[in-house]
């Protein structure tokens, strides 16, 4: 099979398998939240929210550097995977390890302090998955990966289902997470050629000379994504820990939707950067401006609307009250279209040293600016800090690149956009109260409707990019 067709498969099979791993991950959390109420949802997003913290404090951006490390000649690809596997599993049980031993200090419940150590499991899990993700996106395997996490959540859904109609005891599904992360983890080692543990000192120097601008970056944002998580909980009613834990699993998914845009696009503009090609990456610039703001400025319109349906339907009525998180956290996604469309680009074109200064200031002011709203202001504190920590690096990257190419995007598509998501949104909002799949439904069509109408993205330009040749 060519690149173009190896590529374009890939896409789709990420696509479709993020797509099954969302919904099951929604299901996970709806049996969850009924299982366990507010109060003991409360202490799992308090442990998940702390292990998050240090999650991304020491992800050192492995996934970026594995996929490129490997697509390089300069080592051998099995030693090189290898060091990455041994290396990722230091750092993680240390960085965990050190996580259980901390949260001791921490005036949280006795039984949060025991679901850390629990979920520790599943973080140390996910964590090695980081390599192994990098592994097979270079082989052009992405399909394994999805296989694998599609096989853990089903795990998750199926334990987590279990419990709930038999003991729905806190710990026990807890212990159920860290199983799931394993079973995902276990499936792709199994299929990765025999990762085994190995040091190259030589091989070691060169990942880390690779990785600590992006490894820097990734701290700083670890402060002003994840704080609000471990901070809120010393401040805040357990309630109120729960309903911002919930809303923020549902906006996880724009954030995976986000990721995904840029994972198709990075390639494409990396590649034609590299190489002088300065019309290819100007449309490349443009096309991921206008995808991450064709697929994310609905979502925020049509999930403001219907946040609260949408939170009675994912975590039950009891979590209706987390509507109102939902709605007013959404608005964070367009910061996090920006930020994630302009720091790939920077990525793409090697300008990632000069762009620490970005997440190392949002982190100092975010930090600060946490610890004054959330004792005054609770978790609406925590959530205007996030949609300002977002809006602020997004609009930075987009003045950083810009400066650094001397080009803006055009921003005659934002306008449509806007415009088609307006449309949405006012014809959901005056036909309320209606079914909740049947205004998602009926939204998607508007807007889709509007998109054609008004000629946002040509599908042509979409089955280019998506069939790009020669980028492997």
């Amino acid at each position: 099979m060519n690149n173009t067709h190896s590529i374009a498969k890939n896409t789709i099979i990420q696509v479709a398998g993020k797509t099954i791993s969302a919904l099951l991950g929604l299901a996970a959390v709806a049996i969850m939240t009924r299982a366990l109420g507010v109060e003991q949802f409360g202490w799992y997003a308090t442990s998940a929210g702390f292990l998050q913290f240090v999650g991304i404090l020491c992800d050192f951006g492995f996934i970026v550097t594995t996929a490129k490390m490997l697509s390089e000649p300069t080592f051998e690809k099995q030693k090189l995977l290898n060091n990455f596997f041994t290396w990722r599993l230091l750092t993680a049980v240390i960085f965990n390890g050190v996580a259980v031993a901390v949260i001791w200090l921490f005036p949280y419940h006795t039984i949060v302090k025991i679901a850390t150590a629990i979920l520790a499991a599943s973080f140390v899990a996910n964590i090695l998955n980081q390599v192994f993700i990098g592994f097979y996106q270079t082989k052009l395997k992405m399909a394994t990966v999805m296989i694998g996490e599609i096989f853990g959540r089903v795990v998750l859904v199926a334990g987590m289902a279990l419990l709930a109609y038999g003991y729905r005891q806190f710990l026990p599904m807890m212990g159920v997470v860290a199983i799931s992360a394993w079973v995902y983890t276990i499936y792709l080692w199994a299929k990765s050629d025999g990762v085994k543990l190995e040091i190259d000192k030589t091989i070691a120097g060169a990942i880390y000379k690779k990785m600590w601008p992006t490894a820097l970056a990734v701290i700083f944002n670890a402060f002003y994504l994840q704080g609000d998580r471990v901070i809120l909980p010393l401040y805040a009613p357990i309630a109120d820990v729960a309903f911002y834990g919930a809303a923020y699993r549902v906006l996880d998914i724009t954030s995976q939707i986000a990721f995904l845009t840029m994972g198709v696009m990075l390639p494409l503009l990396t590649f034609s950067y590299s190489r002088g090609l300065k019309e290819e990456f100007k449309k490349y610039y443009q096309l991921s401006f206008d995808l991450m703001l064709l697929v994310l400025i609905p979502i925020v319109i049509g999930t403001f609307v219907l946040a609260t349906p949408i939170m009675r339907i994912v975590a039950g009525q009891e979590f209706s009250n987390a509507g109102k998180m939902l709605a007013l956290l959404s608005w964070s996604s367009i910061g996090v279209c920006f930020g994630m469309t302009f720091g790939q680009i920077a990525l793409s074109i090697d300008k990632q040293r000069q762009s620490l200064w970005i997440f190392l200031g949002n982190a100092i002011i975010c930090v600060i600016a946490y610890f004054i709203f959330i004792p005054r202001y609770g978790a609406y504190g925590a959530a205007w800090v996030t949609i300002f920590s977002e809006f602020f690096s997004g609009i930075a990257l987009f003045l950083f690149c810009a400066f650094h190419l001397r080009q803006f995007p055009k921003f005659i598509n934002l306008f449509k956009i806007a415009l088609a998501s307006a449309t949405m949104g006012c014809t959901l909002y005056l036909i309320q109260p209606l079914n909740i799949i049947i205004s998602i439904l009926l939204g998607a069509i508007i807007y889709g409707l509007c998109a054609i109408v008004l000629n946002i993205v040509s599908i042509k330009t979409i089955k280019e990019a998506l069939t790009r040749n020669q980028i492997a």
